[in-house]
């Protein structure tokens, strides 16, 4: 029987046989398998031994990357920051674990926003109006005042940066003043009830207000106004309270044996 020759163009890899096509009830393998045979005419095939090529998680691998999976792509709810701020370090005993610490949504500072700016144009439209009509005393008593309203907005934007919410794996707390200091904080364990409420508004621009009972009682910290991404905290919140090791290890504090038994759920 005469071998027939191999198609033109084939690479010096591909070994060719001469079988009978008989021989093999299967029907050739398709390129996505992994390998590529083909039947030549008279029954001879041939394999194709050449090296597959690499996708791109096989070479992210290589290179020692994080391997983009499916399967490790869970939503991660983590701290803004791995280490607590220093205003909220003095407040922290050794044993506490850090979890977030969260400044309230710009909205808290809406109103100031709108007075400075109203001011602003009213100013500018006055000291116009008193150069216009050569009132020299009129124009320094506005700028002063317009002055006094910034030095205030520039307070309130101070205070409002030093205004923090504290997630830890103890308690909540909520610290908050620059000249006066506050500091009121709930145990997780004496949480019996907890919600937060988002108003039209604050679905559009992501905060809430949180509510927080404990057995009935008055606490000093119940309800925490203007939160940003409320229902990430929640959860933070909810998964600290019931499941304080998922948490580790969403962290990554536990080793990738222990995390072998997960089913992915």
């Amino acid at each position: 029987m005469t071998t027939p020759e191999p198609p033109e163009g084939d690479e010096p890899s591909r070994r060719w046989q001469d079988q009978e096509t008989e021989q093999f009830s299967q029907p050739p393998v398709d390129e996505s398998s992994g390998g590529y045979s083909g039947v030549a005419a008279g029954g001879a095939y041939y394999v194709d031994d050449g090296p597959l090529p690499l996708t791109e998680e096989e070479l992210a691998g290589l290179r020692g990357e994080p391997v983009p999976s499916s399967l490790l792509s869970t939503r991660r709810v983590l701290p803004l920051e791995d280490e607590p701020s220093s205003v909220v370090q003095r407040y922290l005993f050794p044993t506490e674990k850090f979890r977030g610490e969260w400044k309230r949504h710009w909205i808290e500072l809406g109103r100031e926003i709108v007075i400075g700016l109203v001011v602003t144009l009213i100013m500018g439209y006055a000291t116009g109006y008193m150069a216009k009509h050569n009132i020299p005393s009129g124009v320094t008593i506005v700028i002063l005042i317009w002055l006094a309203v910034l030095f205030w907005l520039s307070w309130r934007v101070v205070d409002w940066w030093h205004d923090r919410f504290i997630l830890t794996n103890k308690r909540v707390m909520v610290v908050s003043g620059v000249v006066t200091r506050q500091v009121a904080m709930m145990p997780l364990l004496r949480v019996t009830d907890m919600k937060y409420v988002q108003s039209p508004l604050g679905r559009i621009l992501n905060y809430g207000t949180f509510e927080l009972e404990s057995a009935g009682q008055e606490q000093a910290l119940r309800k925490v106004n203007n939160l940003p991404n409320p229902n990430e905290l929640y959860l933070r919140i909810v998964e600290e309270m019931y499941e304080p090791e998922a948490v580790e290890a969403r962290l990554g504090r536990v080793s990738d044996s222990e995390f072998g038994d997960d089913d992915g759920t």
